[in-house]
Order: C-alpha cells, then structure tokens, then sequence
C-alpha cells in the first residue's frame, strides 16, 4: 500500500525553534530551553474515532449505488467536510441529511474517501486509484486528487494480474490530464513487448493503438512481433474494414524479412482478407529488399516512417551491455550489427566500439592552468564530472554512402521488483554521443534508481536510416 502526503500539521514530527512562527520565536526570546510540544498524531486519533463513533455529528451521508436498495451511511461533520471540499460546504449548508448516489466501484471505496477527509491520508492499490480518483475530482478534493494522480505515474511498473497501465491511459485521455496520460503512453512504447503478450493488450483503444503506431521509438524484439499482436488484436475486437486498414497500413513492412513477409500473405487471415489496402506497402516492400539501398533510393523517398526502423531488440539491431559497479572507472566493449533492414545487406556487419565513463568532465570544468607557481587556479571534485557513453564504428566503408546511424540506449531499471525501460538517450545522427546522457543519475549510490544490483543494464541499439541522394520526381 502506498500512503499518500497530507498536510504537514497531520503528520509533522516534533519540531524545534526553527518551526515556529516569527510572533512566537520573539515571545521566546533567549530563552535557549524552548520547544514546541506536538501532539498532532493524538488529534488524528482523536478524529478518527469521530468519524468511526459519530461523537458530536451534525450532518449524514447516505451513499447509494444502483446495485442495491441499502445506503451506506456515515455520521459526519460539517466542518471537517467543507474545510477540504467546497462541494461538501454547498451539500450541507442548508441541510443535515445527504443523499449521494454513486457507481459501485466508488460506492467501495467512499469509506476510505471520507477518511481521508479526517485524517489527510490513505493507504491505496493499483486497482482503487481511478474510482479513488474520480471521487476526488467529483467532490473537488484537490489535494488527493494530485496524490492518486502521482501515484499514478510513479506506479506504472507495479505488477498486476491483468495490467493496469492501459487503463490508466484511457481514464487520462478521457479526463484529459495530459501529463499522466503522456506519462502512460512514454510507458507502454518504451515497455511494448511486455504489453503485448499481457492481458491488457486486448483492452487497448483504437486511438491509443494508432498513436503507438506512429512510433519509432517503440521498444520490442521486431517488427514481425508488432505485426502478430496487431493481428491478434484484429482477429480479437473485428473493428470495421477501414479501421483494420488503417491499423495494416500503419506496420512497417520494410523491416519485415521478405520470407517472413511471404508466410504472412499465404497464412496469415487478417492480411489475405485485407490485401488490396496493404498491396502496394507490400510490393514497395519487396522492392526494397531485392535492391540496393542507393539504387532504391533513386527512385522512392526513403525519407519516411515506413522505412525507419524502431527499437528493436533482436542481436542483429544492438547489444546488452551490463557494466558493474560503474562508478569505479571507463569501460569499454564492442558488438556488430547489421549494415542495414535491406536483405541487399543481410550480409554485411558493421562493428561498434563503445566507451563509458563515469565521470567525464565537460569543458568548463576541466582544470586550467598556468605558468605561474600557482598551477592548478580551478579545482576540481572528481563528483563534479558526469557519466559519458561514445559509441563509434570500428570501420569505415564505401557500404555507408546513403546511410547514416541513429542510436538509442535504453537503461533498465528495477521497480516494484520489475525491470523496465525508464530511460531512453537518444544520439543525433551526426554525433557520436548525447549531451545528457544519465545527467540525473548518481552512479555513487547503491540505491540509484539507475542502478540494478549496483550494476548499470544498458541496451545499445543501431538503427540505420537510409537518405535519399536523388530528389524524387513526383
């Protein structure tokens, strides 16, 4: 369970001199023996049983739910209600009784609400934060409110039977908090692989789907992977025809290998019963793979989606690379990959060599010195550098005309006892690294969210980007 924040007289603990108001610290004078007595947690017991014996109630709440002919009813109190919801301060000003009629989910958990509304805090699970959520927002507590929505975001990689994230995204999307629903979304392109082979891929939206489409950072093993959950999830919500089309049109066959693209027009059923919207993506496909990459690009924009690939994981994209204890000093390592998606270049390999280090010193914090006795004017702390990630090809070759190399390394983290993605650094494609690279981290504790068993879990993956060298005539 999680407890959510409340105010600070409800769970302050005992203060010094430092706390006290301006007024008071005067009246005190030099009085060095001086303190403040705090018996806060006493009041919140105390409030607690208010609400639980109903002691000096003035008002009642009478929750019903169109499941059932018995209301819920609590004994409360008018004051504690308006001074955290103004919604409560109208109900109750000119009457003692309220009726509130409410789902069955919130119906579940109104008990717990109006705790919090006593005592400013509450325990809360994955599967009370939307009906948790919505009673805040209903009753305009806005302070529980933010704490369910940041619990939210900072739960996204807790374990749950059926999964939650997606649902989590559609309750966003339909309230319109932007935040949590980008925060959502970042999740699941980051973590798609997991998503795919979860329960909660069925549940996913049309709009949502669409949306991750679009996306060439998804984080998964290939595109033939994307493909089959896609036609899962047509076999399974049998949307209309130009819905499917939409969803076919959007996969990118170019990074399918042409013998897999072959199996799929003979075997797969969502593809045969849509061919004719997906014919032309196919041919164009074929093409690409049969010729070379620059001889390709002659005639067809290259310079598109279809024809970038995602974040794969497979080996021929990239490499795992697990550096232990990486504060202690530069590493280095090297992995080959594929030239390119092209079959025309199934055969040829490029090699990386990569450098970390973990506190590589900009600039402007290097030290500078002179020609007086002096030496050094400029110290410098070794905590003052940064990590640093170079990832350079061993080789250079006639092969890489037209052909230019993004990187991504992806930073695997533990939560609620999973690893996921929560970092991704992204190099542009003229640079040899990225400027931010784990800039927030703290590699010199144990206990860095960066950190897996004081190791650092990176991922490295090479996606070649092929540019046209010919306008293409339109």
């Amino acid at each position: 369970p999680h407890i959510l924040p409340c105010c600070a007289w409800c769970w302050g603990t005992a203060v010094g001199q430092s706390h006290l108001p301006t007024a008071q610290k005067a009246d005190l004078g030099g009085d060095a023996t001086a303190a403040t007595i705090n018996h806060s947690l006493t009041l919140l017991q105390r409030l607690q049983e208010l609400l639980q014996n109903g002691n000096s109630s003035d008002s009642v709440l009478r929750v019903r739910t169109a499941a059932s002919d018995e209301a819920k009813v609590f004994h409360t109190h008018q004051l504690l209600l308006s001074l955290q919801s103004e919604v409560f301060e109208g109900l109750l000003r000119n009457q003692s009784v309220v009726t509130l009629h409410e789902p069955p989910e919130t119906a579940a958990l109104f008990e717990k609400f109006i705790r919090y509304l006593y005592c400013g805090g509450v325990s809360l699970l994955l599967h009370q934060a939307i009906p948790l959520h919505q009673l805040a927002s209903k009753y305009r507590v806005w302070g529980l409110q933010r704490g369910v929505a940041d619990y939210m975001r900072s739960h996204l990689a807790s374990e749950s039977s059926q999964g939650h994230v997606v649902g989590w995204y559609h309750y966003a999307a339909r309230i319109g908090d932007a935040t949590l629903q980008e925060s959502c979304l970042q999740f699941l392109a980051w973590n798609l692989s997991a998503v795919l082979s979860s329960a909660e891929w069925a549940s996913v939206s049309v709009e949502l789907l669409l949306l991750l489409l679009e996306r060439s950072d998804l984080v998964l093993h290939s595109e033939l992977e994307l493909y089959t959950a896609v036609e899962a999830w047509l076999a399974r919500r049998q949307p209309e025809d130009a819905v499917a089309e939409r969803v076919l049109r959007a996969i990118r066959y170019p990074m399918i290998a042409p013998s897999q693209l072959f199996r799929l027009q003979t075997q797969s059923a969502v593809l045969v019963r849509h061919y004719g919207a997906v014919q032309d993506l196919l041919f164009q496909a074929f093409q690409f793979h049969s010729a070379s990459p620059l001889h390709f690009a002659k005639y067809f924009d290259v310079n598109c989606s279809m024809f970038l690939p995602r974040n794969y994981l497979a080996p021929s994209w990239g490499s795992q690379w697990v550096i232990n204890n990486p504060a202690r000093d530069d590493r280095s390592t090297s992995f080959q990959t594929q030239l390119g998606p092209s079959s025309h270049d199934s055969g040829k390999r490029v090699t990386w060599n990569v450098l970390f280090s973990p506190r590589w010193l900009p600039v402007s914090l290097r030290p500078v010195y002179s020609d007086s006795v002096s030496s050094a004017i400029q110290p410098v702390r070794i905590e003052d550098g940064r990590p640093r990630l170079v990832v350079t090809p061993a080789t250079s070759s006639p092969d890489f005309a037209g052909v230019s190399f993004q990187k991504t390394v992806l930073v695997g983290v533990r939560q609620q006892g999973r690893v996921f993605v929560k970092h991704a650094y992204s190099f542009h494609q003229s640079s040899d690294e990225t400027a931010d690279f784990l800039a927030h981290a703290d590699l010199q504790k144990r206990t860095s969210e960066y950190l897996i068993d004081n190791a650092l879990h990176l991922h490295i993956i090479i996606k070649p980007v092929y540019h046209s060298l010919i306008k293409v005539k339109k």
